[in-house]
Order: C-alpha cells, then structure tokens, then sequence
C-alpha cells in the first residue's frame, strides 16, 4: 500500500495555522509535579499520509501519519494539568549551553537539534504529537545534562499518554475519548471492513463483530450461497437488521458487509448506524493531496451512496491485509481528532441509543 489518507466529517473550520519557527529560552520555570515515564523507540511502517480534508460539515485536518522520533534514547516524558514536560538526555563531553540548542515547535510537530562538536545533531524529531500544543508559549532549559522542554496544550482536558501520536497511545486515551461508543466500518470491502475491525477491537478492548459471520452463521449459508438463491436485496435487508440488533450495543468493531450487497451501501438503511461511529474504508485513485481532498469531496457529495454518511473516510492506495493495522491507526486518529472537534458527539450517540 503505497499511501493512505483520511478525513473527518464536522462543521468547516480550519485548524492550520503559521507558527514560529522557534521559541527562545526563556529563565527556567518550575518543574512539573508529574512522575515521569520512560519512552521506549517508536517504529512504524512509512505511509504517505496526503491530507485530511473536509467538505460541507467537515473539519480539515493536516498531518503525517510516519509519526516517530529520530532518536529516542535517554529521555523521559510527563504530562501536566495543562502543559506536557519533555526531558532530553545531552550525552556529550562538551558543555552544551543554550547556543547550541535549535528547538523548533510547531502546532504538531516537534524538531530539536544540538550542536556538538561543530556539527549540528537532530536528537528529537516528531512529525505527529499527539495533540496540538501553542507553540508561541513553548519553555525550554538546559538542567545540567537534560535539556527540559515544556509544551503548552491546546487543550487542557485532553491527558497525554505519550509525547507522539501512536498506535499505543492512541489506544490508552480511546477510553476517554469515545466512552464505550462502537465503532462500525463500512466500504467497499468485506475482506478489509473485517481486518481492520479486528485489528481496532483488539487495540480497544472492544468486542469483534462481523456481520458476514453472524448472517452466515444464521442462515446456514455462505453469502454467496445466499445471493445466488434469494439475490442481493435479501442479504441487505437481512444485514440491515443485524444493525438494529447492534444499535444498543457499546464496545463493539463492527466490519460489515462491503459492496452493493451491505447494507452500508444504501443510504436508506443507515437510521441504525448513527448510533455508533463510522468510518469508511475506501481505496483510491488520488496520486497527490490535492487530487485526494478533491476525490473526497466529491465522496462525500454523492448522496446517492451510503458511505458518504460516515463519520470519517479512510482514502488507502491499494490494500494489503499485512497494513491492517496501519490503517486501523489512521481510522482511530481520524476518530479522535473528530471526538475533539466536538466533544458533544459521544454523548449525543449514547441518547441514541437509549431511545
């Protein structure tokens, strides 16, 4: 899979902004109370991950989804009520002062070099934190032989598990972002609906549920099978309530059925659907992010299909079950990013249930 991109449905509203190339070291502050927490190296499969855009009630994002530091060792990270502390190991002979510190903070990203021995070093490079920080408010010290950067959240709600954006620390917040809300995945493939589910299930401690199981298993038939006896129409209508079945459900992945024959593609049988998050799983033609943002609006337009009802859209350049997980990474970014745009949501899905 050569790259993969994802958006997320929401009211317009842009989050991109221009952001100063450093912050300067200001008298150190006060340490923060927190204990730390040893990072261990982050190593994650390379993905051009193009844009995250929106059209009508969506939100834009931006982001790269080969999220990891250059070099991990020897440093510690703590969060804070409202600031997170980052405390980087110098390991050099030679003094390092504040002169030879280049630290450059951006919204989301986060570069730190060290000049030593007349050659300047990256120790830190983080493409995806985990959430957005005020970059203008960044502190950053030197403490003997630590260097102490201090990162202002964005938001003071949200607790950090970890400096990046990953696999693990995505998982770690799931339960105080999506509050036992379930997740459906729907597109074009059953085979890639199911292995991502699974891959998200077992990452959040949520139940796996396959509607190609369940209906199999009920009817005593393969789809196929069933397709060819009764036609099409008969699966759908029988997938469509399974979903009523599951609307009441909380912790569940739910890979549905893909193409014409799921329910998912008709957008008459979504009623049950709103009452979990959905995220749409679609390949892609798209060679660049313009040509990705553009596909996906016209997606997103079409309210002929069903999928353009989701929550979020995972666009992925070919498939290959091995990237399940890669992809199940993006659909949870996707869904946080979301949750965060609008805290509002996870409630208003759990009054959809109890109705």
């Amino acid at each position: 899979m050569s790259s993969l991109s994802f958006f997320a449905q929401n009211r317009i509203k842009t989050l991109e902004s221009k952001i100063p190339a450093a912050a300067t070291p200001p008298p150190a502050p006060s340490k923060l109370k927190s204990s730390f927490r040893r990072i261990a190296p982050f190593n994650f499969p390379r993905f051009s991950l193009k844009s995250l855009s929106t059209t009508k009630r969506r939100s834009r994002f931006s982001c790269n989804l080969s999220t990891f530091p250059v070099n991990t060792r020897n440093y510690e990270f703590a969060d804070g009520a409202s600031e997170v502390e980052l405390r980087v190991k110098l390991e050099s002979a030679e003094a390092i002062g504040p002169k030879d510190i280049i630290l450059d903070a951006r919204e989301t990203t986060l570069t730190i070099k060290v000049q030593r021995y007349g050659l300047l070093t990256t120790v830190v490079e983080i493409s995806r934190l985990f959430d957005r920080i005020r970059p203008s408010e960044t502190i950053w010290y030197v403490d003997e032989n630590e260097l102490v950067v201090s990162l202002k959240k964005q938001d003071s709600e949200l607790k950090w598990p970890d400096i990046v954006e990953s696999w693990e620390s995505l998982t770690t917040v799931a339960a105080q972002l999506l509050r036992g809300t379930s997740i459906y995945l729907v597109g074009e493939s059953t085979e890639m609906n199911q292995l991502v589910a699974r891959e998200l299930s077992t990452g959040l401690g949520y139940a796996p549920i396959a509607t190609k199981e369940l209906l199999e298993t009920i009817s005593n038939q393969t789809i196929d099978s069933w397709m060819a006896a009764e036609g099409s129409e008969s699966v759908t209508e029988a997938e469509s309530a399974v979903f009523e079945s599951l609307s009441t459900q909380v912790r569940a992945v739910v890979g549905t059925l893909g193409g014409k024959s799921g329910a998912a593609c008709r957008p008459d049988k979504w009623r049950h659907l709103y009452a979990g998050f959905t995220v749409w799983l679609s390949k892609s033609d798209a060679a660049d992010e313009a040509s990705a943002k553009e596909e996906a609006r016209r997606s997103f337009q079409d309210s002929g299909l069903g999928y353009s009802n989701a929550d979020v859209v995972v666009k992925l350049q070919g498939w290959d079950a091995d990237h399940a997980k890669p992809v199940a990474q993006a659909a949870l970014s996707a869904l946080k990013q979301l949750v965060l745009s609008d805290k509002k949501l996870t409630g208003n899905r759990a009054s959809f249930m109890s109705i």
